[in-house]
């Protein structure tokens, strides 16, 4: 992968710059236009994309068909079907005072944004906030990450084919590019990554008061009711862990299970395994590998220095990048185990002796990305839901949340702020301008009072034209008739005086 020169960076981010300027970008049908060919090209380049994944992830393609390139397309149609409602300016809600302003709200794209992506899904995530920034009518920069170098090589070149080398640029690069990016000044900032990178994008942005959207993932708990279908939970949790290898920011990072049922669950994990990997998972077409030695490193460090009882897999190969798909059981609270957001395939088991305190130990903790719960009972669900805080809530399923259409997608606190899918990814990329039209008529029929010399009589009709009161209905329905016949009547005045 050949890194962008330093030099063309500012380059490239003015030429984006004056792109915006333009006014290129803000017709709707150009947009959606953009939008219909990011589809092509991933329609079109299906088997390359594939392959590249596979590279870069050793990712099986199935798993990359279904829960990389399938959503991409997903959202692409969907964002483009809908972007039409979504730019139309609405109207301020209707209250008698401002009436005559016509006031409403227009949606405007903010200008350019810098899309800071991770390795773990290139495609998915550079296409997330890349389709939901368009759709809002901005140029984008993506910088796709040096960790997937042959996605991201593929994205720079597939991009300006479809998209075409004005409105989108692919810079290339590792720290060096990435902090070059940083010093320069940009309308929104979109970042999906760690949280140590996060405080490096956030206090980079704060010298330019850039607003920024954070994705960062976090420890996710599944906490599990006693009474659930534990088979059922084991086969939903197990898929949930070793997709991509654990390397997804709505991976379940521990389980949370009542000691009464803690061996039941390991048994019932242990027979998913075995159905999962006949011949075991080293061999396994339909199990990844870890992005970087590195990583991969780190989760055999995690492994290595677990208090728990490992009850399967525990098996690294760094040459190959591999790290077995491994339970542990009553791994120590304060180890990096259950410290460190794992981001690989290893899942620990804690018991607790109920929900309270399953409830306790979540709350104990940064808010996670999502948290999963298992159970049939609907007051079990409402009390977990309640008493905790989360980007998401998932009852009784892994992972696909993200994948349904009309929900926000975005962590709380620690584990991020905004959201870039949907409609709610076009907000984020869209300025709400608030708008007046006032007529000149209203001066002659009210508002004439407002000029000086003041007095304490102009004082009182302003003050009961202009305000609000809380009252009873009659007293509502009747300052409301007032407030329109003295309209009509100002408009009447008006009109007359106009016709002299």
């Amino acid at each position: 992968m050949q890194f962008t020169p330093l030099e063309d960076i500012p380059k490239i981010r003015e030429s984006l710059r004056n792109v915006f300027h333009s006014g290129k970008t803000k017709p709707v049908a150009f947009r959606q236009e953009k939008l219909k060919q990011m589809g092509y090209l991933v329609q079109e380049n299906k088997q390359a994309l594939l392959d590249a994944l596979k590279s870069d992830l050793g990712r099986p393609y199935l798993e990359s068909d279904v829960l990389e390139l399938v959503p991409t397309v997903n959202d692409i149609k969907y964002t483009h079907d809908n972007v039409h409602k979504w730019a139309r300016s609405e109207s301020a809600p209707f209250q008698f005072a401002s009436s005559s302003m016509r006031p409403k709200v227009m949606k405007e794209p903010k200008g350019t944004v810098l899309a800071i992506i991770p390795y773990n899904y290139p495609l998915f995530l550079s296409f997330t906030p890349l389709m939901a920034a368009i759709a809002a009518g901005n140029t984008v920069l993506l910088k796709p990450s040096e960790l997937a170098p042959a996605t991201s090589q593929l994205l720079a070149e597939l991009i300006p084919k479809y998209l075409g080398d004005d409105i989108v640029r692919v810079v290339l690069g590792a720290v060096e590019e990435t902090t070059k990016l940083l010093e320069l000044q940009w309308d929104h900032i979109a970042y999906t990554g760690s949280q140590r990178v996060a405080r490096i994008v956030s206090a980079a942005a704060a010298k330019h008061l850039i607003p920024v959207t954070l994705e960062l993932g976090g420890k996710n708990p599944v906490i599990i009711d006693p009474k659930s279908d534990l088979r059922l939970a084991a086969r939903r949790i197990w898929w949930g862990k070793l997709v991509n290898a654990g390397q997804i920011c709505v991976s379940p990072d521990y389980v949370l299970v009542p000691r009464e049922v803690q061996d039941q669950l390991i048994t019932e994990i242990n027979l998913v395994h075995s159905e999962f990997f006949p011949e075991g998972p080293a061999e396994s077409d339909s199990f990844g590998r870890i992005a970087t030695t590195n990583h991969t490193q780190r989760i055999a460090g995690l492994i290595k220095e677990t208090k728990g009882d490992i009850i399967i897999g525990g098996d690294v190969n760094l040459g190959k990048r591999y790290v077995a798909p491994t339970l542990v059981s009553n791994p120590s609270a304060e180890e990096p185990l259950m410290q460190e957001e794992i981001f690989g395939p290893v899942l620990p088991v804690v018991p607790v002796e109920n929900v309270d305190e399953a409830i306790a130990f979540v709350n104990a903790r940064q808010h996670p990305l999502v948290l999963y719960v298992f159970s049939q009972d609907s007051s079990f669900k409402a009390k977990v839901a309640a008493q905790t805080q989360s980007g998401a809530f998932a009852a009784n399923e892994l992972l696909l949340h993200v994948a349904a259409y009309g929900l926000p997608f975005g962590g709380t606190g620690p584990s991020g702020s905004g959201q870039v899918r949907g409609k709610y990814g076009f907000d984020t990329f869209t300025h709400l301008r608030g708008c007046i039209d006032q007529p000149g008529w209203i001066d002659t029929a009210l508002l004439w009072r407002r000029y000086p010399p003041y007095n304490t009589w102009n004082q009182r009709v302003l003050a009961w034209i202009t305000g609000d009161m809380f009252s009873d209905s009659k007293a509502s329905r009747w300052w409301a008739w007032a407030w329109m016949a003295a309209i009509a009547a100002g408009f009447t005045m008006w009109s007359l005086s106009m016709s002299r």
